[in-house]
């Protein structure tokens, strides 16, 4: 099982010796993928913040899509850096069309790059669009609204999860054309460094 002082010890090799110029962000294809992206919401949501005590999964995770972005090598993904998922809303007073976004994760070593995050939110609402969302919500950690403001996103109220202050926000769907392939998602590159 991975966790948080792992992924330091492995941002720190990454910065002395190899740091990925792409990143392929897509629908999770293979176990491996799955696989990591979980590991990576626990070292995040588990070790890092402490929201959960042992695993962040519920049963949203049975019929959720899995997103992330990968580290390339040679044009191969090779690591999970990055997670998020999407799912329909359920349940009493959900909109038919009711799509959320959750478990927005970024590997500690990977958060410079700072598109990391904005890319898996615009395939996740991009995703959602295309499979015919009308609405698309997310619970932002309140240190994160700002970024979503400026993505297209308006805040519907101020909330808690999880005894932490968030803010229930909605996505501007005219930002977010619809992505019909999920599996091949986007390519973006590394910033460099000036």
């Amino acid at each position: 099982m991975l966790c948080l002082d792992d992924l330091c010890e492995m941002g720190d090799r990454m910065g002395d010796h190899y740091a990925p110029v792409e990143y392929l962000v897509r629908e999770a294809a293979q176990q491996w993928e799955r696989d990591e992206a979980m590991a990576l919401r626990r070292a995040v949501f588990c070790i890092e913040q402490g929201i959960f005590a042992r695993d962040d999964r519920d049963a949203i995770d049975d019929r959720a899509q899995l997103l992330v972005a990968m580290s390339c090598n040679g044009g191969m993904p090779e690591q999970v850096v990055g997670t998020v998922r999407i799912h329909r809303a359920q349940g009493e007073g959900a909109g038919k069309d009711e799509w959320w976004g959750s478990r927005l994760a970024v590997h500690p070593a990977f958060r410079s790059q700072g598109h990391l995050g904005v890319t898996l939110i615009r395939l996740a609402v991009s995703r959602a669009n295309a499979l015919g969302c009308e609405t698309f919500l997310a619970q932002v950690q309140r240190q994160n609204v700002p970024l979503f403001r400026k993505l297209g996103w308006q805040v519907l109220e101020e909330t808690s999860v999880h005894g932490r202050p968030h803010a229930r926000m909605q996505a501007d769907l005219g930002w977010y054309p619809p992505c019909h392939d999920p599996v091949s998602g986007f390519v973006t590159r590394a910033r460099v460094a000036s």
